[in-house]
């Protein structure tokens, strides 16, 4: 029996997200939406490049969540998006109520799913799909590490002129503009970033990754990114469908890793077919612990925003 993933919110992110794991033949997929006719036409529209991809899944549009009942994978990519001159905080409440309205029958549905959350802000909102599931930590991911290490790595590899498969990295920290790009971790095939990149360049490169969203979304006006982050949700669906253990940042729940307590925050982990099998821990240097402790307080604002609306 072939896997099921099933993903909320029939938009760009999400309709992109289901193109690309029926073309992988991840899985079979269930697209759902809230609104009439959009995710059973766009289900039936990618069934038809099945033939033409050579890939035998089933796909179906539905905008209620029977259809999704024992999904292996539920991705949640349904809010608001943002526009111009909007932060990620401007849409904390409004997609609080989005996500948690998306999560209670995903989690009557399919109880045993493991969560990747997409909605921004992408750490506010795997407080709430947590909290509302009642899922355990290892079944509750945000994707945001690994778009915004996607990002560094493109900058890095276009600054470089070299292949962007050689380029390691890792973001640390909250998705938003106090992201921890790690320089002292970069580097191209085993050369240290330091060596193949001055300073300067450096500098510009991680103040870029941190408006990497910012700066798509300036261009396009009237919507957000959808290509990277969809592409960095199926790296993840499949290390955890194909058990790959993939060392990937994601957003997760410390209790206590990086001398943080009770939030989600973004980290190297393990993926693999239990969802989250092990954070890991680097050693920081001060100004990298700074940097860090700068995002996690960002995040601990906006979980006290919603707490406080109990």
């Amino acid at each position: 029996m072939r896997k099921k993933v099933t993903v909320v919110g029939a938009g760009n992110v999400g309709a992109s997200c289901a193109t690309r794991i029926a073309d992988k033949e991840l899985a079979d997929v269930v697209l759902v939406d809230i609104v009439e006719g959009v995710p059973q036409g766009k289900a039936l529209d990618m069934l038809e490049a099945c033939p033409v991809e050579g890939s035998d899944v089933k796909i179906t549009g539905s905008n209620d969540y029977e259809p999704s009942a024992n999904s292996d994978i539920v991705v949640v990519t349904a809010g608001f998006p943002r526009k111009p001159g909007m932060s990620r905080d401007d849409l904390l409440l409004k997609n609080a109520e989005i996500v948690k309205a998306c999560i209670e029958p995903v989690a009557k549905y399919s109880p045993n799913a493991i969560l990747i959350v997409v909605s921004n802000p992408l750490d506010a909102m795997c407080h709430v799909a947590m909290k509302v599931s009642g899922f355990s930590k290892n079944r509750v991911i945000g994707m945001a590490g690994v778009l915004d290490t996607a990002r560094f790595r493109a900058f890095l590899a276009e600054a470089a002129d070299v292949s962007v498969e050689q380029v390691v990295a890792f973001v640390l920290g909250g998705h938003g503009d106090t992201m921890v790009p790690l320089v002292r971790y970069t580097s191209v095939a085993g050369i240290p970033i330091t060596e193949v990149l001055d300073a300067a360049t450096l500098e510009k490169i991680v103040d870029r990754t941190r408006n990497g969203g910012a700066e798509i979304v300036k261009h396009l006006k009237t919507g957000s990114a959808y290509y990277a982050p969809s592409a960095s949700v199926v790296e993840m669906v499949e290390s955890i469908l194909k058990d790959k253990k993939k060392v990937l940042p994601c957003t997760v729940y410390l209790e206590g890793e990086y001398g943080v307590k009770n939030l989600f925050i973004g980290v190297p982990v393990k993926l693999g077919a239990r969802g989250i099998e092990k954070v890991y821990e680097l050693p920081l240097a001060a100004d990298e612990k700074a940097a860090l402790q700068k995002s996690i307080d960002a995040v601990a604002e906006l979980v006290k925003v919603l707490d406080a609306q109990k």
